[in-house]
């Protein structure tokens, strides 16, 4: 396959960062330009990068001399040089949508993990183990546009991606129509670390703007369905969400209350979790996980430590399986949320993109 000239816009930031890192030896990938906001561009990406508060990112040697672009400023420069960008700028969502419009228009596909565009009808947020055929509404999306390989796809929210996936394999068959999940999220989601923010510290949060709304609104179109050139939402399960921020570096975990139209059994649950695969299993993509979801049988697992990095950090921990009193069912789930969650997500939406020929 030929190597792709990749750029990232939002390269200084923490998801941008590990935009850097996973993209530093792929196999398809080769970054051409990092490009940020106008405080950083002309500088040598590791003195941009140094300036940041987290230091703990060692910046990948092919990339330390790399001049940084305007994400902004540059765009048509960047546009031209690059057979797409993944995008994790930190600007606000009118202007972020904008931004990932005009490269679109300049013929430049964008693979986002910013939220701007995410409920758009015609722009795929996709899970590639998941909803991969949502990819069919671009060319919809290019109409829209007036362009011939520009688009926009997203990846889903972080907070969601370690229950989404839990439920998916038990839809079709048993059918969750009532789903109470509360999220317990690391500080990277909110591009911290535990020594930026000492606040965090001996803390727990109740509160993360947007959140909640992201966690009961997005898995609906993720489910959802194209039908006369839109992603039409689907309309079950009904479900109810809190999220917290807690003293975790990475990892997001959630506790999940579920309830089904048939019931299924205990055996039938982990037998599908265990079996399960998707798209990017089918077509052995690169950051791919060999198997998506792994059960624990242990009492005391998932721990967000200890397994969070499961399969490079792109497979999700599923354990505590048990009837409860009000729903049918309860369980926990864990994903690494800057790997699986952010920028390891994106990057196997582009995987995705580009075995699939849309790239």
């Amino acid at each position: 396959m030929k190597k792709y000239k990749i750029g990232i816009l939002g390269a200084t930031g923490m998801v941008g960062r590990r935009f850097a890192a996973l993209a530093e030896n792929h196999p398809w990938f080769e970054t051409v330009v990092l490009a940020a906001s106008s405080r950083s561009s002309g500088k040598r990406y590791e003195d941009a990068v140094a300036e940041r508060s987290d230091r703990s990112f060692s910046v990948p040697a092919a990339y330390r001399d790399m001049i940084v672009k305007d994400a902004v400023a540059d765009k048509k420069e960047i546009a031209e040089r690059t057979d797409f960008v993944f995008c994790a700028v930190d600007m606000k969502k009118d202007e972020i949508r904008e931004l990932e419009e005009a490269y679109a228009k300049l013929e430049c596909p964008v693979i986002s993990n910013n939220s701007a565009c995410r409920m758009q009808s015609d722009v795929p947020m996709v899970i590639p183990e998941i909803n991969a055929d949502h990819i069919n509404i671009i060319p919809t999306q290019r109409k829209r546009l007036g362009t011939r390989r520009g688009f926009i796809a997203v990846k889903a929210n972080c907070s969601l991606q370690s229950y989404v996936p839990a439920l998916h394999p038990l839809k079709d068959e048993f059918g969750p129509v009532k789903v109470l999940v509360c999220t317990y999220q690391a500080v990277s989601g909110a591009g911290k670390t535990l020594e930026s923010w000492p606040e965090m510290i001996d803390n727990v949060i109740p509160y993360i703007g947007g959140e909640e709304h992201k966690s009961e609104t997005e898995p609906l179109k993720i489910w959802g369905r194209i039908e006369d050139g839109a992603i039409i939402n689907a309309a079950l399960p009904s479900i109810t969400a809190q999220c917290v921020r807690v003293p975790v570096s990475d990892g997001h975990l959630a506790a999940v209350f579920a309830s089904f139209e048939k019931k299924p059994s205990r055996e039938e649950m982990i037998a599908r979790w265990s079996s399960f695969a998707g798209k990017a299993q089918e077509l052995k993509l690169p950051t791919a996980p060999k198997q998506f979801l792994h059960y624990f049988s242990e009492d005391d697992r998932p721990q967000t430590k200890t397994d969070r990095m499961s399969e490079n950090g792109m497979a999700v921990s599923i354990g505590r399986l048990r009837e409860d009193t009000q729903y049918d069912w309860k369980f926990i789930c864990l994903s690494h949320n800057t790997q699986r969650g952010a920028a390891g997500g994106a990057v196997l939406l582009a995987e995705l993109l580009c075995a699939e020929g849309w790239i």
